[in-house]
């Protein structure tokens, strides 16, 4: 499996980069957030791990980059920032997951293992879902409600299937939780709630028939009827 690892701080790029390696990683390291879509661009990897405060642009604009061009490439994010606007802000730019330093590097290769599962796992055969008149396309990662596409960021459109995919059944937030990070992580109260805000903005907002829905006291659920 091949990393590339945008990290400015020399001694910890070294640090992790010899870790992977020792588990039969091969990992590239660049120092400057211009220099990753050039690297990109010379060679293909399996996932990316971005810093956030790095010289050129932050880590935060890559992965935006990286997103469009790719949208199916695992990025994780490698940084100091805690706080959860930083988290969302990374996971809304395109992130799929989210580190903080300083970190135990068992729990960094429990979170690559994780991401590249995921990547492997082989394909629904169910590869459109159809509610009322939205339509998600889980090959390419489209979302379309009516005539109209919605760019959704990877945690809103995992968000988005995992809702499709329980058929009308109320999720509860634990149960979501586990389903989109497949670990647990520690995050504020309201995480779920904040996702949900955002999808809704997205696919209910301009619609007289709303489909994602609050049981109070239970979860959400996707249905055309509440």
């Amino acid at each position: 499996m091949k990393i590339l690892l945008l990290e400015d701080d020399y001694e910890l790029a070294a640090e992790v980069s010899g870790f992977l390696k020792a588990r039969q990683f091969s990992c590239d390291v660049v120092y400057d957030g211009l220099l990753v879509m050039k690297q990109l661009s010379l060679q293909s990897y399996d996932i990316v791990l971005l810093d956030i405060n790095v010289p050129g642009i932050n880590g935060f604009e890559v992965c935006a980059h990286i997103r469009k061009q790719d949208k199916k490439i695992p990025i994780l994010m490698l940084t100091a920032y805690d706080a959860i606007d930083d988290k969302l802000k990374a996971f809304n730019t395109g992130a799929d997951d989210y580190l903080v330093k300083p970190f135990h590097f068992e729990e960094l290769l429990a979170r690559l293992n994780s991401l590249l599962r995921r990547k492997e796992m082989p394909q629904s055969q169910e590869q459109v879902i159809g509610i009322h008149d939205l339509i998600i396309d889980l090959d390419n990662k489209q979302v379309k409600r009516g005539d109209f596409e919605i760019s959704l960021t990877p945690k809103e459109f995992k968000l988005l299937t995992i809702l499709a995919e329980a058929k009308g059944r109320t999720l509860s937030k634990q149960f979501i939780a586990q389903k989109l990070w497949d670990y647990h992580i520690e995050t504020s109260q309201n995480t779920i709630e904040v996702y949900i805000n955002f999808l809704r903005n997205k696919i209910d907002r301009n619609h007289e028939v709303k489909l994602i829905h609050t049981k109070v006291g239970f979860g959400y659920y996707l249905n055309e009827r509440q």
